[in-house]
């Protein structure tokens, strides 16, 4: 079996809908292709169900680029559609495929219209929850976890500050609504006063999303204002302690826990943040 999903987003948004796309591939025996923006599809390189990732600019696409899309999805033999964009375009498109189930919240060319849970109520990566039922996929949000090579995770361990005391992750967004840097500057000062084994390491701020993801999992915990650190370590099931996120956008799960108004994150103090990595 064969299923294509379309999904527009940055990369933070793909990774929200990994678990639903692998729940899919598990209990329909699927093959994936998705239709993401050419800079969200390293997340699909993390499943491994995938095997084509589509580069479509949504947001700029022409004619001739709804042709060339078209031409991609009458080719394989899909069965099912799930469509996360909306609009006129995607709608004609998906139309004149051959795809006999095409699952949306919306659009003429749906065959069946399911709600999705809305924007900010709830933990994002079960908002495709309904639309999994409606194939009697179970939904598995909660239980899923990334898996990585081996290989990966040996040279994100290498990569580590020396010592073996736990190891605190730290993902700054950067930006002006973002905590304050110098507060981020000092919070290692201000750990090693609290506790002196516990070793910090910077989140990589580039790199392959494999390695990004590896160096996630392989410390103990993390506090990250970045989203798609958070959601690595979500989709890692490493204690995550997020800043300026809504906490009901995150699941309830012992070790995860919002912090700071997410417009307001300069009155954020840092006593704050140690009380809530448990060293208050």
């Amino acid at each position: 079996m064969r299923v294509l999903l379309i999904v527009p987003g940055d990369l933070a948004n793909q990774l929200q809908t990994l678990p639903a796309a692998a729940a899919v591939a598990s209990a329909l025996k699927a093959q994936l292709q998705v239709v993401c923006p050419p800079t969200s599809g390293p997340a699909w390189s993390l499943l491994p169900a995938v095997e084509r990732v589509i580069p479509f600019p949504f947001d700029s696409a022409t004619l001739a680029d709804w042709a060339n899309l078209l031409g991609s999805v009458r080719d394989p033999d899909f069965q099912v559609c799930f469509n996360l964009a909306e609009g006129r375009q995607v709608d004609l498109m998906l139309s004149m495929s051959h795809i006999p189930t095409r699952i949306s919240e919306r659009g003429f060319s749906a065959t069946e219209t399911i709600a999705l849970t809305p924007p900010g109520q709830g933990w994002p990566s079960q908002r495709l929850q309904p639309w999994l039922q409606r194939l009697g996929v179970p939904p598995v949000a909660e239980s899923f976890r990334l898996s990585l090579p081996r290989e990966a995770l040996d040279r994100a361990i290498a990569a580590q500050p020396a010592g073996d005391g736990p190891l605190l992750l730290l993902a700054p967004a950067g930006g002006s609504i973002d905590w304050p840097s110098d507060r981020w500057e000092a919070l290692p000062g201000l750990i090693r006063s609290r506790i002196g084994g516990l070793r910090c390491q910077q989140a990589l701020p580039q790199g392959s999303l494999l390695e990004r993801a590896a160096q996630v999992a392989s410390v103990d915990v993390v506090l990250s204002s970045a989203p798609v650190v958070s959601e690595l370590a979500l989709l890692l099931g490493i204690p995550l302690v997020a800043l300026g996120r809504p906490a009901d956008s995150l699941p309830v799960r012992q070790g995860v826990q919002a912090i700071g108004a997410p417009d307001d994150l300069a009155a954020l103090a840092p006593e704050g943040v140690l009380q809530a990595l448990g060293l208050g």
